[in-house]
């Protein structure tokens, strides 16, 4: 099994959603995240007064999937969440060791 963890624009998360779900995945996870790669920040105006804005609002989605579903969810994410901008987000994929589905105490893929 796989855990998929992509780092994504706000404004993406519902067309990323609609082709995981399309492709089958049946849960995920979304967190706010703040951070910075080569985009470096940006500078902004508030109230007359210029200040430099040095970590990003961004989304991190988790996805868990089997092994041979894996390069396909990664470029479906990938596709979905691509602007052609800088700060378009990263896609990190992990080994996972196990799973447990707390309810029934189903273990491994039976539990995704």
């Amino acid at each position: 099994m796989k855990m998929i963890s992509a780092i994504i624009k706000h404004f993406k998360l519902e067309e990323v959603r609609k082709a995981l779900t399309d492709a089958g995945v049946q849960g995920m996870t979304v967190i706010e995240v703040k951070g910075f790669g080569r985009q470096k920040g940006h500078l902004e105006v508030y109230r007359g007064v210029e200040y430099e804005v040095k970590f990003l609002p961004k989304l991190k989605i988790e996805v868990a999937v089997p092994d041979d579903k894996a390069d396909e969810i990664v470029k479906i994410i990938a596709d979905a969440a691509r602007t052609g901008e800088i700060g378009d987000g990263k896609i990190f994929v992990y080994n996972l060791q196990e799973v447990v589905r707390i309810r029934t105490g189903e273990k491994g893929e039976e539990a995704l």
